[in-house]
């Protein structure tokens, strides 16, 4: 089979589908009509069409169907009256129960798993957005046809018993495996590239911010605000995938590097993780972290949960975080009387990504923050060390300079490597 065949195997047809959205609330204080509500949002994101929700009240999903029977019987009515094309369930679903759904309802079943990475599969543009993107649904399907298998090896193992659909799974299954594998080559190069560009980056001391935040709550706003990087900013989930790098000068005159990464969600796939950590890994190698919040969701106390629980994940920690509440100007107080407060985070800010005059407290805090990451440095250059200076005002912040008969004096705060470098 040709590449161009293999390429042409994994697509899939573009229909529009017409959605019944259902969850299961366990009672473990999760609110199920809230991330239902969500679940909505990536529905309409992806194409789909709602046309309506079910929940069921249970002490967990149950194992084989997901819903008990009566749900299912309910469901079914649903699905006919309301002329439904589909059903999209709120967790991810394990082969068994997708294939039991599918059978006792008669129509098609996904789960928010699918969903999410249909939705990224429409948005990575770059060449690793779509190699993570493709590892993530091959090893996603790959677990279901492993389930498939099992249901058919109930056949036995005798002669005769080997029917054409079990060497078709054979197939499938040596064709996602080898997909996999030439995918995760190629993911491992652009991992190396993405790594000597962070040494050189090491090598050449701007400090990097890295921008996390929940999807939707403005982190493309901010970066093309401050840096005019002409990211999509579109008010649905996950607008943006591919992560963008854009240098900033501060009022001091000192440059940063502004990354913008891809946004977090709840029940966020862990084929997902796992495909895209070398991505979220660049908030491990930045100097800081700017946490942007949409401080107009209801939902905002659980989205910031949300974006801590993947940033352990990742085991990224040990960062100064700076907290931007943004959208202000949604919220109905004025940004003096809202009380909003992230205990987790070292800084706080109130911005409105969008208005730009709002943003200094931010740029000021980000000065701060590098300015609490430096060393103090009064000291007296020889005009012949000139090119010395230079550095300071790039990578550092400088505070005074005097020219005098001695030289220049200079008080500044610089980067440790830059300091070891004035003392040479």
């Amino acid at each position: 089979m040709t590449d161009q065949n293999k390429e042409k195997y994994f697509e899939t047809d573009d229909v529009s589908e017409k959605v019944i959205l259902v969850g299961v609330s366990a009672g473990d204080g999760i609110d199920t009509k809230e991330s239902l509500d969500e679940l909505e949002e990536l529905a309409r994101t992806a194409g789909a069409s709602v046309a309506g929700m079910m929940i069921q009240n249970r002490e967990a999903p149950h194992p084989g169907t997901y819903l008990g029977k009566g749900k299912i019987e309910e469901l079914v009515e649903m699905i006919v009256s309301l002329g439904a094309t589909g059903i999209i369930c709120d967790d991810e679903l394990s082969p068994a129960q997708m294939a039991n759904l599918e059978d006792a309802l008669g129509t098609k079943v996904m789960d928010r798993t699918l969903l999410i990475l249909d939705i990224f599969a429409q948005r990575a543009s770059t060449r690793e957005g779509k190699i993570q993107v493709e590892l993530a649904q091959l090893r996603y399907r790959s677990t279901r046809l492993v389930g498939l298998g099992r249901s058919l090896s109930r056949l036995g193992g005798g002669i005769g018993t080997r029917g054409p659909g079990e060497n078709k799974l054979e197939m499938d299954r040596r064709l996602i495996r080898e997909r996999i594998s030439h995918l995760k080559k190629e993911l491992e190069e652009v991992k190396r590239h993405r790594e000597v560009a962070r040494s050189q980056r090491s090598k050449n001391p701007v400090p990097v911010a890295a921008i996390v935040g929940y999807t939707n709550a403005g982190k493309s706003t901010l970066l093309n605000t401050l840096t005019g990087a002409h990211v999509l900013e579109e008010d649905k989930l996950f607008a943006t995938l591919d992560p963008t790098t854009r240098n900033f000068t501060l009022e001091s005159g000192q440059q940063i590097l502004l990354t913008d990464t891809v946004g977090f969600i709840r029940k966020l796939p862990h084929h997902l993780i796992d495909a895209f950590r070398s991505t979220l890994e660049e908030a491990r190698y930045s100097d800081m972290i700017i946490h942007v919040v949409d401080a107009s969701n209801p939902q905002m106390d659980t989205q910031m949960h949300v974006v801590y629980e993947t940033l352990r994940q990742l085991d990224i920690k040990d960062k100064t975080i700076i907290t931007a509440f943004n959208k202000m100007d949604l919220v109905s107080q004025k940004p003096g009387q809202v009380m909003l407060k992230d205990f987790q985070a070292d800084h706080t800010v109130y911005i409105s990504a969008r208005n730009r005059e709002t943003l200094g407290t931010l740029t000021d805090t980000v000065e701060k923050v590098l300015r609490e990451q430096k060393i103090y440095v009064e000291k007296v250059f020889d005009y012949r060390e000139a090119g010395k200076i230079a550095s300071i005002r790039k990578y550092g912040q400088l505070l005074e300079e005097e020219y005098t008969d001695q030289g220049i004096c200079v008080k500044a705060y610089v980067p440790a490597d830059v300091y070891a470098m004035l003392q040479k």
